[in-house]
């Protein structure tokens, strides 16, 4: 599982209904979009049943993340 947490660059605070999906690098199998596109909730968090893997993260279509996502990766947009 893989949390994926927007927060508010300006006033720090969460921001909900944010489009999130992440783009898997490639590996074995090959990259691409995995886990579908997840709306944050009230706390600002978009959750993935997903392995950690390397990859870039979007919100509303623009990438804010590109390295390592696994646990819990917070963004500020």
């Amino acid at each position: 599982m893989v949390t994926i947490k927007v927060v508010s660059k300006s006033s720090g605070k969460p921001l909900k209904d944010m489009k999130v999906s992440i783009y898997k690098h490639g590996g074995f199998f090959g990259g691409g979009f995995t886990g579908g596109e997840v709306r944050t909730d009230s706390s600002g968090e978009a959750h993935f049943d997903i392995e950690p893997c390397k990859g870039e993260v979007f919100v509303n279509g623009s990438k804010f993340y590109e390295g390592d996502i696994s646990g819990r990766v917070v963004v500020y947009v």
